[in-house]
């Protein structure tokens, strides 16, 4: 039965599910707060490149869109670390060439899902139109346009895709026994480019993510189609070499000389785009419940923003929207479909954000250690000799669909195999050296 749905929110979320909703017949209204992204491109200047795994291209194939995808992404076989002396050292992501992640621009991305969904005759996108307002008992959205009128509206029902700091969420729990958390970062991020040559190659090695772990601070770059890459420098907002402290050309340089020298002869306008390009925070949140009744409904960043660290936020966003469509094609009703959805997807994306805090000290920290680089090598090794059986926790992650609690839950037994193994290993010699001795 065809059914009149209110998306609030276009961004890569909303976009991709108004246009699921279409493709199963309904008729999809999309409201989204800014004005056309497609029209003003480069006015918000924050944006994180992002990485496309499998979660995202499994959404991406059900609607149509990823070959499409694909074709203006970068693939990235793995991560290259660079060493405050300027060495390198390159970590691939999986065990073959089919496990790797795909960089994409996100305002590209999202363009190319909107020409999508406007493109369907059963979507309408409605831009400069903010959520005012939401009354669940007349079941009524109010809608602030840009002259200052209100439109109301009366949808079968409502999709709150309204990122972070959802409206949609906020007026849907007014009243209600809800929870919701709050964490911010106290760490900021600003956006730099690195300029391909004047051939158009690359200056960075293309079909990698690169990552500047210092411990105080962090780059790391995403690469884009035309040689150039997008530099996403994590730094302290308070303290010592923060961006409290750091204001001045002469500040910024010192900055790069002590922490990025092999980066500073690559980014001759590196004064001009600090000055310019705004400092970015970043922000995890939780909440329950996801819906309200049969009538309102979360997904993505409004119920479930994490740092962008483990790469998992638009993955997971396009993946909420897999798992509500398939619901609501299993379930009897939209009440039982809301609750199953919200019942299969929250505990393990509470998981993602604990992996994403975990992921920034790895980032950070642990990815020069030798024995994370070791750890690494033999979880590899041991993929490749049972790829059925032994499963890194990053492969599970980016490369499968298994929820994530699960996964996290059967790397921590891998790990106590492990563990185990080493101990008997252990003992194993001790006791040949003690025969030997004796």
């Amino acid at each position: 039965m065809t059914q009149h749905v209110a998306v609030i929110g276009g961004g890569l979320a909303g976009s991709l599910f108004a246009l699921e909703l279409a493709q199963r017949g309904h008729r999809v209204d999309v409201y989204e707060r800014r004005s056309d992204p497609r029209l003003r491109r480069g006015e918000e200047g924050r944006s994180i490149n992002l990485g496309l795994s499998k979660r995202g291209i499994t959404a991406l194939g059900e609607v149509g869109l990823l070959d499409a995808v694909l074709a203006v992404a970068v693939s990235m076989e793995g991560r290259v670390i660079h060493a405050p002396d300027g060495s390198q050292r390159f970590q691939p992501y999986g065990k073959n060439r089919q496990e790797v992640l795909h960089s994409i621009d996100r305002n590209e991305l999202n363009d190319m899902l909107l020409d999508r969904a406007e493109a369907h005759p059963g979507v309408t996108l409605h831009f400069e139109h903010r959520c005012a307002g939401v009354d669940a008992a007349q079941k009524e959205i109010a809608l602030e346009r840009a002259d200052g009128t209100t439109l109301r509206v009366r949808p079968d029902w409502v999709v709150g895709a309204d990122g972070a700091f959802s409206r949609v969420r906020e007026e849907m729990q007014r009243g209600q026994r809800a929870n919701f958390s709050k964490e911010f970062l106290e760490w900021g991020y600003k956006e730099l480019n690195l300029a391909a040559r004047p051939d158009g190659s690359s200056q960075l090695r293309l079909h990698a993510l690169h990552v500047w772990p210092r411990g105080h601070c962090l780059i790391v770059s995403h690469a884009n189609r035309n040689g150039s890459h997008t530099l996403t420098l994590f730094l302290p907002f308070e303290g010592p070499d923060s961006f409290e402290t750091v204001r001045t050309p002469s500040d910024v340089e010192a900055l790069f000389a002590k922490y990025f020298p092999d980066l500073v002869p690559l980014l001759p306008h590196l004064i001009e785009q600090w000055q310019t390009h705004p400092t970015g925070t970043l922000v995890t949140t939780k909440t329950a419940p996801w819906h309200l009744g049969d009538w309102i409904v979360l997904v993505g960043d409004a119920c479930h923003a994490v740092y962008p660290f483990y790469g998992q936020g638009m993955n997971s966003a396009f993946e909420d929207c897999v798992a509500l469509a398939r619901e609501l094609d299993r379930q009897p009703d939209r009440r039982s479909a809301f609750r199953a959805y919200e019942s299969a997807r929250r505990p393990h994306t509470d998981t993602l954000a604990e992996l994403s805090k975990e992921n920034f000290i790895e980032l950070r920290q642990r990815v020069q250690s030798p024995l994370f680089v070791l750890r690494k090598r033999m979880d590899i090794w041991l993929n490749r000799l049972a790829p059925s059986t032994w499963l890194p926790l990053y492969t599970m992650i980016a490369h499968t669909t298994i929820p994530y609690g699960d996964a996290l839950a059967r790397a921590r037994m891998q790990d106590r195999v492990l563990l185990s193994a080493a101990v008997g290993g252990a003992a194993v010699l001790a006791a040949v050296a003690l025969m030997v001795a004796s």
